[in-house]
């Protein structure tokens, strides 16, 4: 089941600790629904100085298989919870493998 990222509300890191997760989206430049390998969500720092120093992120490459431009993802993570960012799409959903 695909879920809706909502940007403004990270997605509870008791949900996605430990887990993989493939996202969703839409290319803005031709429209294409693009579909990611399999991410891990990485465990925030607990060994870090600050609060605001806690983030830990993954970060991959995809290419849309319509007009092959290169999409960033980023899997944000911190005791707050965990975000997704695509670069060049409105919207990400992801799935709980």
């Amino acid at each position: 089941m695909w879920i809706q990222q909502n940007p403004s509300t990270p997605v509870p890191l008791a949900d996605l600790q430990g887990r993989s997760v493939g996202l969703k989206f839409e290319c803005e430049h031709c429209h294409t629904e693009v579909f990611t390998d399999l991410l891990g969500v990485p465990a925030p720092n607990d060994q870090a100085d600050s609060p605001e120093h806690t983030g830990n992120r993954e970060i991959e490459e995809v290419k849309c298989p319509g007009c092959e431009m290169k999409h960033s993802l980023e899997v944000d993570s911190t005791f707050d919870g965990v975000t997704f960012k695509v670069s060049d799409a409105k919207s990400v959903s992801y799935q709980v493998a």
